[in-house]
């Protein structure tokens, strides 16, 4: 998968400088891509050769259905889930792609969105891809990744062109705080803590996962939620920001798949939850966009960023793998993937942990970036592919090491 004969940028081998500004201030973006020597125009022909094989091209994860409708498929899984089609949303607001947005919103809200009983407002976690249910439930992620780009779609295009886009933010919004815990459902904040559930309904709601913890979301609630809340989404940010601090091992940089709302282990004895796996790839990703949008918490990303940087080039830079315990010992146990089991040198963490070098100040973010830019999306030496997890968390990383995974602010 990976290139050993790199195409080296030109600059020279020094560390790259985080700004001190978040975007929500000044309004731009790095592109560390230029900054480090790559000529941009390579820079946006990479980008959108990426988007399209991911959308369009032979191992694409986006299917039209019908005359107005299209959702994401997680091939390896064979189904239909909340964070695919979430994150979609986020990727077409950004790219400005209206009707893919407009698609992608009317399966989800035709297929996944419950609109009436005590889950009205969620969404359905996973589903076949002709729309039938495979779970009730909601993954908090979801409608995190939802509400925020309506959001940004409402700042872009307007709420009167056929879909009300703000409205339908706030509904998921409105419909979460009115919760009460009746049939087991609560807010996707949980009441008590103010940091996000795993999922809002019944034991899965004691506790949390870190991947969840995006506060730059929060930020954009805010501002443009327009739900009397501002002030309550910004403390859930500070509070968010807190907690990870409490999660993420003070010396390697890891954090579990789950833990509880204090930062500590859930030691469950089960082999998904107390270790860094696959939803953990995506916190040096959720705190890069922090730091990039924000700003607020600069000192401490900036050594979380150099300290999950060192670890994993300590387990050499092409070699580190995607399982480890949070102390950095190796995992007893492996998580499989799909159908597959094995540890191995995933496309997603090399994007996820090239893209925190918004953040980090040092020598080795040069070779995590340069990495990402050579790395292929192509079958593993076992001959598995992961066209969607691999292939979102690489177009996201790329987003933000250009500087084109931007606030959408109103249009003026």
């Amino acid at each position: 998968m990976f290139l050993t004969c790199l195409t080296m940028p030109l600059q020279a081998s020094k560390p790259l400088k985080p700004w001190n500004k978040g975007a929500f201030e000044t309004q731009t973006y790095r592109n560390v891509f230029v900054e480090m020597g790559y000529k941009p125009e390579a820079v946006d022909a990479k980008l959108d050769a990426i988007f399209n094989d991911l959308f369009y091209g032979s191992n694409k994860i986006y299917f039209e259905a019908a005359d107005t409708m299209a959702y994401i498929s997680d091939i390896k899984n064979h189904d239909v889930r909340t964070e695919g089609m979430s994150y979609g949303l986020m990727i077409a607001v950004q790219f400005d792609k209206k009707e893919m947005f407009d698609r992608l919103w009317r399966w989800g809200k035709k297929y996944m969105q419950h609109q009436e009983g005590p889950m009205k407002g969620y969404f359905a976690w996973s589903c076949k891809t002709d729309g039938t249910r495979n779970a009730f439930g909601p993954a908090s992620d979801g409608e995190l990744y939802y509400v925020t780009a309506l959001i940004f779609a409402s700042n872009r295009w307007g709420n009167d062109t056929g879909i009300n886009y703000l409205a339908e933010a706030q509904n998921i919004l409105n419909c979460s705080q009115e919760k009460t815990g009746e049939f087991g459902v609560v807010p996707l904040i949980h009441p008590k803590h103010n940091l996000i559930t795993f999922v809002p309904m019944g034991r899965a709601a004691d506790f949390t996962d870190p991947s969840y913890h995006v506060p730059a979301f929060y930020e954009v609630w805010a501002r443009w939620a327009d739900d009397g809340r501002a002030d309550y989404w910004r403390e859930c940010a500070a509070k968010s920001r807190v907690y990870l601090h409490k999660s993420i091992h003070p010396v390697t940089g890891l954090n579990p798949d789950y833990n509880n709302y204090d930062g500590t282990l859930l030691n469950s004895g089960r082999i998904i939850g107390d270790a860094f796996r696959f939803d953990s790839w995506r916190v040096p990703m959720n705190i890069a966009l922090d730091y990039s949008w924000v700003n607020v918490d600069k000192k401490w990303q900036q050594a979380y960023a150099n300290k999950i940087q060192k670890f994993l080039y300590s387990k050499g830079l092409y070699t580190f793998v995607d399982q480890y315990n949070v102390d950095g010992t190796d995992v007893k146990e492996i998580l499989e993937a799909g159908e597959h089991k094995a540890l191995r040198h995933s496309l997603g963490l090399v994007a996820t942990s090239a893209a925190v070098s918004i953040a980090a100040k040092n020598k080795m973010s040069r070779e995590f970036v340069d990495q990402l830019w050579n790395a292929k999306h192509e079958p593993y030496e076992d001959g598995y592919f992961d066209a969607y997890y691999d292939g979102l968390l690489r177009l996201f990383a790329f987003m933000h090491l250009s500087g084109r995974y931007q606030i959408i602010f109103p249009a003026k």
